[in-house]
């Protein structure tokens, strides 16, 4: 890496905060690097441990930690200094194609979002791996750490060669780090159905860069951002994008794969690709239609709007219905990113009406989500891999009650189900106001089919958000309340010292953001004014946000919360005052019947059995019922994804058919090979001469 050490001397010689803080806005980009370089020597330093992790448990993460957390300052330090894009060329790749690096205002939001919550996941990991998760633990913090660095490259990459190497680094270390517990077959064909669908994308993604280099033969984003396309090559361009981000991103219907990766991952590795990875995808999307596209057409944002409303709705009343904890929440993440691309559709239909405020608000709500997603969503995946570690069950038919046993746990998560329900005053609700407030100006886009279009959209925006305070409301009171289901849980003990601390960094910032809204706010403004030109200029205080006007509408998260915590300790003070301080605890009225077992609780299949008769062209739904036979009667319901057997079954069998064809010329015949290259020659003859 370019990082010599007169730089470093020279960087670190000032003594007071404000010289330090003066060197890093110089060389934000070479400090960067250096981190990076940093992980990547934590991975491959934990290679000679074969058995016992506790040196990569106890060392290699909670320094990876550290380093994540400076990455989040470096990047804050660069959105706040306000200044211009950093740029920089690398002596690597090949002769014509050198890798170019820049750190903008969009790079270095999505750098603060993967280094805040990966401080989190990295520390939650030094309690979590302590005995490794099928693969050796030297070999996992590599993988882990590779990871890591790869969504930093993606982010910072400035050509298209150097965002495809890293893409695909990205997406093999996941690979591996999704298939740790390789000798179960169904994680091994969760993994390379995984590996499929990053590859479909990535291919899309490579057609969109060899669009957007316009003939020049110059893959620098520069260059592309020079480049003259005409509406068809720039939608080409378009199209090609969201196809290969959307399936990164797990829009329906390329979502099939996130249902099947995160389960099969380890819990940390699942909060990293459902709050980070995902999120690169939404960078991507963002890079080439805010910055490299400089022309955009009002079709592209109904597209984008339709597809983000169709996969938050579709994503929430699958998530309604699951009962495995971990694919409840690979749904849930399919549903937020609906939302944060409605957000991304919405500014795009803005903006090519030249109503620039409206689409900065729109963009500042996707950014913003991003950002909350990454924080709330991490957070309840790990709370899911401790409750795993304490009972090694991840069905919600045989958890509960666990709120007695795991009392921390229950008590962060808890955090982080208000966030993801979008209650206030947490970081979910934030974005998801914001969003709707977009919705309230769409009246002036000068379409009149987008103005019937909209309102409805407006309306499964609401719907969404409700199937996912429902969604929250089951995964909560089925994991942590009630009876527990075994008798095993009772041996359940809570997370360790080091997996409280990265949830509590990630429930904290649920709760900052939540309160003082303008932390989040006023990086996203900085992007918004990069891509648009324009920004809602946040002001006033930070515990306030107004984003048009404050006549129309303003929220306050500390006025809210103050409202919460005096309504509450009026009440427990009127409650002790009437009651004199007589108190005396009782059982739980049982409405006359004192033998309630677990069974008596309302299941995960009952909370959505409703979803399923509202929601049931969703669905494909096979059921078993009880035989009159059966000395236990069971009711089973199986439910599959239509687009499973609908669109990719098919796609499947065709390529089947057409490599089953093509195998024939790999029969061991020579003279059959003969004759191909041949007719190889001939066919080239023909065309070249």
């Amino acid at each position: 890496f370019p990082f010599r050490g007169p730089f470093l001397t020279n960087a670190l010689n000032g003594v007071t905060p404000s010289g330090l803080a003066s060197a890093l806005a110089v060389h934000q980009l070479r400090f960067l690097l250096f981190l990076l370089g940093i992980w990547g020597l934590l991975g491959v330093a934990g290679l000679p441990t074969r058995r016992g992790g506790r040196f990569v448990a106890r060392v290699l993460f909670p320094v990876g930690a550290v380093v994540c957390l400076l990455v989040a300052i470096l990047a804050a330090l660069f959105l706040v200094s306000g200044q211009a894009a950093q740029v920089m060329l690398l002596p690597l790749g090949l002769p014509d194609l050198p890798f170019h690096l820049r750190l903008d205002a969009l790079s270095a939001f999505f750098l603060l979002l993967l280094g805040v919550a990966g401080a989190g996941i990295s520390t939650f990991s030094a309690g979590y791996f302590r005995a490794g998760e099928g693969t050796s633990p030297g070999l996992m913090g590599l993988q882990y750490h590779v990871f890591l660095a790869s969504m930093a490259v993606v982010i910072l990459a400035d050509d298209a060669y150097l965002f495809m190497v890293a893409w695909e680094t990205m997406a093999l270390s996941s690979y591996f780090l999704v298939t740790s517990q390789h000798r179960i077959p169904e994680i091994r064909r969760a993994g390379f159905l995984y590996l499929l669908m990053a590859h479909v994308g990535a291919i899309c993604i490579l057609l969109s860069f060899g669009v957007l280099q316009g003939g020049s033969w110059q893959f620098t984003f520069d260059a592309m951002r020079h480049a003259s396309l005409t509406h068809f090559w720039a939608s080409t361009a378009f199209i090609l994008a969201l196809l290969g981000f959307g399936a990164k991103a797990g829009l329906v219907p390329l979502h099939v794969w996130l249902p099947e990766a995160h389960p099969a991952a380890p819990s940390p590795v699942s909060a990293m690709m459902s709050g980070l990875m995902l999120k690169t995808a939404v960078y991507g999307m963002l890079r080439i239609s805010f910055d490299l596209l400089h022309q955009r057409l009002w079709q592209w944002g109904v597209l984008v709007l339709a597809l983000g409303l169709f996969s938050g709705l579709y994503g929430a009343a699958f998530a309604a219905v699951q009962t495995d904890m971990k694919r409840l929440l690979a749904y849930s993440s399919i549903e937020n990113i609906g939302i944060i691309f409605t957000g991304i559709g919405l500014s795009i239909l803005f903006e090519t009406c030249n109503l620039h405020l409206f689409a900065a608000l729109a963009l500042c709500a996707a950014l913003v989500h991003s950002l909350n997603h990454a924080l709330f969503k991490s957070l309840l995946f790990l709370t899911t891999g401790s409750v795993l570690h304490a009972t090694s069950h991840r069905s919600l038919g045989k958890l509960g009650g666990l709120i007695r046993r795991m009392p921390w746990v229950a008590s962060l998560a808890l955090i982080g189900t208000l966030a993801i329900a979008g209650l206030p005053p947490l970081n979910g609700f934030v974005s998801e106001w914001l969003l709707l407030q977009s919705f309230l100006f769409t009246p002036q886009i000068p379409h009149a089919f987008v103005n019937m279009f909209v309102p409805l959209g407006a309306a499964v925006l609401a719907l969404t958000a409700a199937l996912a305070a429902y969604v929250m409301v089951k995964f909560y009171g089925v994991v942590f309340l009630g009876q527990p289901r075994e008798p095993s849980l009772a041996d359940a003990k809570d997370a360790n010292w080091l997996e409280r601390l990265g949830l509590m960094w990630l429930a904290l910032g649920c709760i900052a953001i939540g309160v003082m809204p303008q932390l989040a706010l006023r990086p996203a403004a900085a992007v918004t004014g990069l891509l648009l030109g324009e920004s809602i200029r946040p002001t006033g205080s930070i515990w306030w946000i107004a984003p048009i006007a404050t006549r129309q509408a303003s929220y306050s998260g500390l006025i809210l919360l103050a409202g919460i915590v005096g309504v509450v300790g009026v009440t427990i003070l009127l409650v002790r005052l009437m009651a004199h301080g007589r108190m005396r605890r009782v059982a739980t009225w049982d409405c006359g019947y004192p033998h309630q077992t677990a069974r008596m609780q309302d299941t995960a299949e009952g909370f959505g059995q409703p979803i399923r008769h509202m929601f049931g062209a969703f669905f494909r739904m096979e059921r078993e019922l009880p035989s009159p036979t059966d000395i236990v009667p069971h009711y089973r319901i199986r439910i599959e994804d239509r687009f499973w057997r609908a669109l990719y079954l098919p796609i499947a069998r065709a390529t089947q058919k057409v490599a089953d064809m093509v195998g024939v010329l790999q029969g061991g015949s020579l003279s059959i090979y003969l004759l191909c290259s041949f007719l190889t020659l001939l066919v080239l003859l023909v065309f070249v001469l």
